[in-house]
């Protein structure tokens, strides 16, 4: 008789990717780091199991917005206090704070909870070419888009 594969904390391997986030599209970057952030992209895929695997995004400064989103396109947030909204422009979010503006991207497309959560502290983002995650010995992950 056969059963189902369950996976669970301790049957995951994670693996480290790379991506270069050069001259891609800022939602279809997202979308497929996000996928493999869930561990879609493996045969073990369990929806309620955190089974994805780490990503490090690079190059964040070089990503591109596509129409006239890097002047129309507005970022929010709120201190919860009266007056307290706060809004920035995407071309200010890209010069400026890149890694958040990918990190939004991304964690707006895991699941809301403490799953997306912990999905989420798998993505590492940074600005120009260099990271610092050597040692886990990532691969290079050419995404399509």
């Amino acid at each position: 008789m056969r059963t189902t594969f369950m996976a669970n904390e301790n049957n995951v391997e994670r693996k480290w990717y790379v991506v270069d986030a050069e001259g891609q599209t800022l939602g279809r970057l997202a979308s497929e780091v996000a996928s493999i952030l869930r561990g879609k992209h493996k045969a073990t895929y369990t929806p309620h199991v955190d089974t994805g695997d780490h990503v490090i995004l690079v190059n964040a400064e070089k990503i591109e917005l596509t129409g006239k989103k890097l002047n129309d396109k507005m970022y929010y947030r709120h201190s919860n206090h009266p007056g307290g909204l706060k809004e920035r422009r995407a071309y200010e979010m890209r010069n400026n704070y890149p890694e958040q503006m990918l990190e939004q991207a991304v964690k707006g497309m895991l699941p809301s909870g403490s799953l997306g959560r912990e999905m989420g502290k798998k993505l590492h983002v940074y600005r120009g070419p260099e990271h610092k995650h050597q040692a886990q010995k990532p691969e290079a992950l050419e995404l399509r888009g």
